[in-house]
């Protein structure tokens, strides 16, 4: 298992950093969070797919809440892990793997089952790859970027799986592609959204603290 992990790391190693550091802006939440919006809205359009819509703004609002209190929660009061260097639930890996495979599955919303499948799994590859870039530039360890995915995932798979039973949206692809990017109006790409400053302002308000537990506090307590 460890030479796998080696292997991996040179590999990962072997690219780039710049291009680590751009493509990682694809699992923003700059970009991912008002995505995400924009799927509830598109669900919310036809009275018919108001279940989609529900399905989604409940799944997706639970998986944010889990990485929004597992960062406070380390932030404010240093809950983590230091054998598995925890710290929090990655957002990025988060929310590409449950944003991505959906927008692209309602991207293909009007095609055949065969395209909407191969879309949403395009998807998960890309969270993979954003889950990679996060490692890259040492945003986040093993442990957070692979709770990420899993979660990211879970919300994804399930709310695709359970469109078996209700109204299938059929959404204009044109109009979901301009939606999506909406955000680029108000956020240059490459220009990570300032959320990890807001949530260090908010854990220490919540904390009572007058600065934010970090990684290396973390490890300072294991020693």
């Amino acid at each position: 298992m460890g030479f796998l992990r080696d292997a991996a790391w040179r590999a990962i190693h072997g690219v780039p950093e710049g291009f680590w550091h751009a493509f990682t802006w694809l699992g923003d939440s700059g970009l991912l969070l008002p995505a995400a919006a924009l799927i509830a809205l598109w669900l919310l359009s036809s009275r018919r797919t108001w279940p989609a819509a529900a399905l989604w703004i409940l799944i997706f609002g639970f998986a944010s809440l889990l990485v929004l209190l597992s960062k406070l929660a380390f932030m404010g009061w240093g809950i983590g892990s230091a054998r598995l260097n925890f710290t929090g639930i990655s957002g990025h890996t988060m929310l590409t793997a449950a944003v991505w495979p959906v927008a692209l599955w309602l991207l293909a919303s009007r095609g055949s089952h065969r395209l909407r499948v191969g879309l949403a799994l395009a998807g998960w590859l890309l969270a993979l790859g954003i889950g990679v870039s996060r490692l890259a530039i040492y945003a986040h360890s093993w442990s957070e970027v692979t709770t990420g995915f899993l979660l990211g995932f879970v919300t994804s798979a399930a709310f695709l799986a359970l469109q078996r039973r209700v109204a299938h949206p059929q959404l204009r692809a044109s109009l979901v592609l301009v939606t999506l990017l909406l955000p680029l109006v108000h956020q240059q790409p490459g220009n990570a959204a300032p959320t990890h400053g807001l949530l260090e302002r908010v854990a220490m308000r919540l904390a009572g603290t007058d600065r934010p537990f970090t990684r290396a506090d973390l490890h300072v307590q294991r020693g």
